[in-house]
């Protein structure tokens, strides 16, 4: 059955829900999320949410360190928005519920890498799954908030689907809702808004080693594209760290950058720190440092991870801190307050994206995108540590306003067809989409991961001009399934970070090539 909607909201993490209870109050709002509701980025976020709050922390620090972490390739504009609005959306959250950790009765706040002062706002070790569970309370509450889980959106509806044909270059293109795929049923119908907003999170999963849950696999993204949005800044894809080194277990479980501004140490299998070597911060310099630099270690050593060492550090307070951590390296044998913790990068982040003003709204009329899923500009070609949740709310706020601003002037556009089931029938066999999909991984794996070359792309993107036609021809005759749309979805991501990084003809940030060394850093450094 067809749906009518003021707001169509793809995707219920931080971004999503925060939007949904801004704008219920001016009309009915559909939130589309293709699992269970909580099965978000944010709920995996551990470290915290940076916003000044107390001095000797300013505005202009947090600023700087941004711009600095992102390689001064951020539009400052993004950035002063982000940090100066900062602080009202922290009280949204504590508006919402959300419990940060207080300490004397001041707010405890914690320093990661890249961050000059501590201003990272935290509950324990999994502040994001505090603000998930929040957010969902308070949007189960609305009655103008209809969330459908386990509900796939397929594609953007816009003057294509009137039979016009649209290009990247067609003025004034609009969306005007999207088809949305029931996975329990497999039966598809169209929503109808009158704002559609892309939430959907992020990539990691086109990687195969992630900190990201499942659902991440750039759907918004794809969509987007598939629909002529500007997408940039594809080549940024960061990669955190430390996650646990336990091979076989998907995701990778998070150590957080918090651990380094405790006081933890990342130090070889021999038990010798290195970081000194690579940055004056050490185990505290930005992620694409230390990203680097552990993945030069272990290239240069023959390993396959280094350790994080916090056991120097109180155990009481270790566990105070990191109860989460604590708790699931416990449970594999590891008791960080004596043992060393065995950590190795793992695809984190993508700091690229929709492309989006600083209202949210992208390339195309009536449709915006925040959270992961949006460049807004703010993280340029490197993200600093806990920037991401704060932009999801700051931006969500601003699109949320902007929306509600204009949608009693926009009117449904009715003549959409329905759905064409024509010529579809049971995928033939389901290893078709899983082995292409264990392809995708390992391509992107191998080639176009935290050290990259001309050679690795244009590898990269040959492979992945096979595996698109033979997704593409599978869909055609297949009866949908959110296996299928997923594979195709992290197809069209990975074909626009591959092109983007072939176009980068020099090492910045994240997107670090062997063939354009940085000035000042050798290939044979990293």
């Amino acid at each position: 059955m067809n749906r009518e909607c003021d707001f169509l909201i793809i995707g219920s993490g931080a971004a999503g829900l925060s939007m949904a209870l801004k704008v219920a109050g001016h009309g009915r709002v559909i939130v589309v999320t293709k699992s269970d509701i909580s099965s978000t980025n944010t709920a995996e976020a551990q470290g915290g949410i940076a916003s000044v709050t107390y001095p000797p922390d300013d505005f202009g620090k947090h600023i700087r360190d941004t711009m600095v972490c992102g390689s001064n390739e951020c539009d400052p504009e993004a950035v002063r928005i982000v940090v100066e609005g900062a602080p009202a959306r922290i009280k949204d959250l504590i508006g919402w519920g959300v419990a940060f950790d207080k300490q004397g009765g001041r707010y405890d706040l914690a320093r990661e890498g890249g961050h000059s002062e501590h201003r990272i706002l935290h509950h324990k070790d999994y502040t994001g799954r505090e603000i998930e569970d929040k957010l969902v309370a308070r949007v189960k509450e609305h009655p103008n908030i209809e969330v459908l889980e386990h509900h796939f959106a397929i594609d953007l509806l816009t003057q294509h689907h009137l039979g016009l044909l649209v290009k990247k270059s067609t003025p004034g293109i609009e969306c005007y809702g999207a088809y949305v795929l029931n996975l329990k049923d497999h039966s598809v119908f169209t929503v109808l808004s009158k704002v559609t907003v892309l939430a959907t999170g992020g990539v990691g999963n086109l990687y195969n080693v992630t900190t990201n849950p499942h659902v991440a696999t750039g759907d918004g993204i794809a969509m987007a594209h598939r629909a002529k949005a500007v997408v940039e800044n594809m080549e940024f894809i960061q990669f955190h760290p430390t996650a646990l080194y336990y091979p076989g277990e998907r995701p990778s479980f998070l150590i957080t950058e918090a651990m380094r501004g405790f006081g933890a140490v990342l130090r070889t299998q021999d038990g010798g720190e290195f970081m000194h070597r690579y940055h004056p911060m050490g185990s505290l310099a930005p992620r694409d440092i230390v990203s680097r630099a552990i993945d030069n270690e272990l290239k240069s050593r023959g390993e396959d991870f280094v350790y994080l060492d916090v056991a120097h550090k109180p155990a009481d307070e270790i566990i105070q801190h990191f109860p989460n951590i604590y708790n699931k390296c416990l449970s594999i044998g590891i008791d960080i307050t004596k043992d060393m913790i065995p950590v190795a990068p793992a695809a984190h982040y993508c700091c690229g994206g929709i492309k989006v003003d600083g209202d949210g709204q992208t390339s195309i009329n009536r449709l915006y995108a925040i959270g992961e899923t949006s460049s807004t500009g703010l993280h340029g070609a490197n993200r600093l540590a806990s920037n991401s949740l704060i932009e999801a709310v700051v931006y969500a706020h601003r699109a949320a306003e902007h929306a509600m601003s204009r949608v009693e002037g926009i009117e449904l556009q009715h003549g959409i067809p329905d759905w064409d089931y024509e010529g579809t029938s049971i995928p033939e066999e389901l290893v078709l989409v899983t082995q292409s999909r264990k392809e995708l991984q390992q391509v992107m794996n191998s080639y176009v991961g935290i050290v990259r070359s001309d050679m690795r792309l244009e590898r990269a993107f040959s492979r992945m001009e096979i595996i698109f036609k033979e997704t593409e021809e599978l869909y055609k005759r297949s009866t949908l399934s959110r296996h299928l749309c997923e594979l195709r979805n992290m197809i069209a991501v990975a074909y626009l970070i591959i092109k983007q990084a072939k176009e980068m003809k020099q090492s910045v940030g994240l997107h670090y090539t062997i063939d354009y060394p940085a000035p000042g850093i050798t290939a044979k450094e990293f």
